[in-house]
């Protein structure tokens, strides 16, 4: 990647309701950090003043003018940064432009996508690009899917260390969560669901978990579409929605990682609901739920008040068994509410960390465990407010 670049980030979609939670963090966050060049990008000069102004951000941040329909004005914001952050989705509707036009010109992205598909079609067509350029592509940098590729990757790091063998078998279980899905996750699913009507590739994909782990099929892996009781932890669990896509991702940082984990490695996500009669009757409506693909869902551009943002929450327990009884346990939580506060956070600190800490990595399409690792969750614990710990 070229170091002779005008700025070292911009906020692409900077306008928009995540967008300007990232630019209103940036802004706060490192207001007092003199070496970081970045500026906020959109489609509308006056919108993007407007967030700056209503944000506290500095007026001397500079505008960006980038549409995706515009193939010339987009390629000119990636040519002038060395970091593109981008919440502009649905990602297949509105990315695949940019990350072309990243992994041509050895420009560094980050996104929010929850798109597996998509983020398929993006590495059969963009990976070999990226690695010659030098671009680091990371998906996925959001609540869906970093609380839970780095828990695993922080749990795997600890069994080397304690028990001198990753393990095998993991299992995620959202503990505790307060707080609302993002209206692009919302979109997302909907664009996705569209699309897989229409080509049953798309389909495939979808439904296979090792779909981001091009060339490799793994053991099947365990069901996780039914309500269930965990007896080891004395509550029921159900479904959780982000299952499909950061189970995905989990796979292929092992891939990545060489199969680290273990070629056999078996991963699933469900969210717990408490015991007896109340917990088995909360895990069957959760089971039940399709709002998040209904009319009902948050749109893109809405979302909760601040404190509804600042009041949110959300606590992941990571368990790993492997053979001899060997046990371990992690968990990962973090501030704030998981879809917009939590978010906002994450992907900047991920554009940041490849920014400053992880400048060994080399160019390619990753994810976030295997292209920042412990770098990255050094920056949550410190900036976003996430706590990684083992627990007894």
């Amino acid at each position: 990647m070229s170091t002779a670049r005008e700025y070292d980030l911009i906020v692409y979609g900077a306008s928009g309701y995540t967008g300007r939670l990232v630019a209103e963090y940036l802004s706060q966050e490192y207001a007092d950090d003199g070496n970081l060049r970045w500026a906020m990008a959109g489609r509308n000069a006056e919108k993007l003043a407007a967030v700056r102004d209503e944000i506290g951000a500095p007026a001397d941040i500079p505008l960006v003018i980038a549409d995706t329909s515009d193939p010339a004005s987009l390629k000119a914001m990636v040519a002038s940064s060395k970091v593109i952050l981008t919440t502009v989705g649905p990602y297949q509707l509105y990315g695949s432009e940019l990350v072309a036009a990243c992994a041509e010109l050895g420009t560094d992205y980050v996104d929010l996508c929850g798109e597996p598909a998509w983020m398929r079609q993006m590495i059969d067509a963009h990976g070999e690009a990226a690695k010659q350029s030098g671009a680091r592509i990371v998906f996925s940098c959001g609540f869906d899917s970093i609380p839970f590729d780095l828990g695993v990757w922080f749990l795997q790091q600890a069994a080397k260390q304690k028990l001198g063998t990753t393990l095998p078998r993991v299992k995620g279980r959202v503990r505790k969560m307060k707080g609302t899905f993002s209206g692009g996750t919302a979109a997302s699913l909907k664009a996705t669901l569209v699309a897989a009507k229409k080509d049953p590739k798309i389909y495939q994909l979808l439904s296979d978990h090792f779909a981001l782990a091009p060339g490799f099929s793994g053991p099947e892996q365990p069901p996780a579409d039914k309500p269930q009781h965990e007896d080891e932890l004395n509550s029921w669990a159900a479904p959780f929605v982000m299952a499909a896509i950061n189970t995905r991702n989990v796979h292929r940082s092992n891939f990545l990682l060489g199969h680290e984990y273990g070629k056999d490695f078996v991963y699933d996500e469900m969210i717990l609901t408490g015991p007896g009669e109340q917990g088995k009757a909360t895990a069957e409506h959760v089971g039940n739920d399709r709002s998040l693909a209904s009319d009902k869902a948050p749109k893109p551009g809405e979302g909760p008040s601040k404190e509804e943002r600042e009041n949110g929450f959300y606590d992941v327990l990571f368990i790993g068994e492997g053979e001899g009884g060997k046990k371990l346990k992690a968990s990962v939580s973090g501030k704030r509410d998981p879809g917009y506060g939590s978010t906002s956070r994450m992907i900047a600190e991920s554009a940041l960390c490849l920014l400053r800490d992880a400048t060994d990595t080399p160019g390619g399409i990753w994810t976030t465990a295997p292209a920042m690792g412990d770098k990255l969750i050094k920056r949550l614990q410190e900036h976003a407010g996430l706590t990684f710990k083992l627990e007894d």
